[in-house]
């Protein structure tokens, strides 16, 4: 019997899939009533995590419990756990209400609850239609809806925003907060993070399938050093002002100053007093990204480019020009011209009469 919490539980959990750590030695705690995010690069464990949480795949060391027993031993878990990880698969040729009363009748809930979440998730106009038609974004929203059929106390999304537009993705937002603020506990991965800022309360990173920080968003921020950027008339007496006053200044290459942990307003303030004239001023605050990118290190870093930088000074790329590297053939010394390739694409020009894709992946003009 769970113990009704709805909290999950990591403890210890590692993943060694032969000779690689995909997850190594995770301990994390997500709490009822908060939206807890979880971060990291792609190939930094998330994915793996999220699965032996929903007890996919099995874990070489530790456990993973919600509500205090592994998933595999709750009973009719779709009422205890909603959960969208990756693609979502649905059978084309079925509608959309018809895919969701398949689970509700292996969940023993109501048929009736189908048309309740499609409402709930924005697709009560689109019950009727085959998924076939769907665009990424309307199939998120189903896979959404799936998760939240069976009324579920715990949700776990994998990038749930994924081929939303702005406003579905502000309405996720709203809504994740919305369902953790009636006592329920939400665990979302993603990539977006400055979107995750303005949606979670509780940050876990990851990077190398080691956790790098778990705890409240808000006192990861205030770990961070904001600072005041300024452009001055007399640099030199503006630095004396701010220093005799106990602040920090920095001296950036652009010749701005930077004002650590201060604002606008006390160093506006202290320029008047000063004497200083300003010609430019801006707070700069760290935020989610800039806090993320720092913590994992730069996992998955590329290069630098091969061919220097741009202009002749840089070269040019040592696999030849765009195509492939199949330059055309020079002029022949006999007066013909040279010969003209046929595919306009081969040399990076779009060819005429190709559809560009939407930002949904599809190439027709379904919603």
């Amino acid at each position: 019997m769970h113990d009704g919490s709805g909290r999950i539980l990591v403890q210890g959990l590692s993943k060694n899939f032969g000779p690689i750590d995909a997850v190594r030695n995770l301990h994390f705690t997500v709490e009822p009533g908060s939206v807890t995010g979880f971060l990291g690069p792609n190939g930094s464990g998330k994915t793996t995590t999220l699965r032996m949480i929903l007890g996919l795949i099995a874990p070489s060391a530790g456990v993973a419990t919600i509500n205090g027993l592994p998933f595999a031993q709750l009973s009719n878990p779709g009422t205890v756990v909603g959960a969208v990880l990756e693609a979502q698969s649905f059978h084309p040729g079925r509608t959309a209400r018809n895919h969701l009363r398949s689970y509700a009748a292996a969940m023993d809930v109501p048929d009736q609850q189908a048309d309740q979440v499609l409402e709930l998730v924005g697709l009560g106009s689109a019950a009727t239609r085959k998924t076939g038609g769907f665009s990424l974004g309307m199939r998120q929203r189903l896979a959404l809806a799936t998760a939240l059929l069976g009324d579920p106390q715990v949700l776990v999304l994998d990038e749930p925003s994924n081929g939303l537009d702005p406003e579905g993705i502000a309405w996720l937002r709203g809504f994740l907060k919305s369902f953790a603020a009636t006592g329920r506990t939400v665990l979302v991965s993603s990539h977006l993070l400055r979107e995750m800022e303005h949606t979670v309360d509780h940050v876990v990173i990851v990077s190398q399938g080691q956790c790098v920080y778990n705890g409240d968003l808000g006192q990861l921020r205030s770990a961070q050093r904001s600072r005041v950027l300024v452009r001055a008339a007399d640099p030199g007496k503006l630095v004396t002002a701010l220093q005799h006053s106990g602040f920090v200044v920095e001296h950036l290459p652009d010749g701005r100053l930077a004002v650590l942990d201060s604002d606008s307003r006390t160093v506006a303030d202290l320029a008047l007093q000063a004497g200083v004239a300003l010609y430019d001023m801006q707070d700069e605050h760290v935020d989610l990204e800039q806090l993320f990118f720092q913590l994992t290190n730069g996992q998955y870093t590329g290069g630098a480019a091969p061919w220097g930088g741009p202009g002749p000074a840089g070269g040019a790329p040592p696999w030849g020009p765009p195509g492939g590297g199949f330059a055309p053939p020079a002029p022949q010394q006999t007066g013909q011209q040279p010969h003209q390739p046929q595919d306009a694409a081969l040399w990076g020009a779009p060819q005429q009469g190709h559809r560009r894709e939407n930002e949904n992946g599809d190439s027709g003009g379904k919603a």
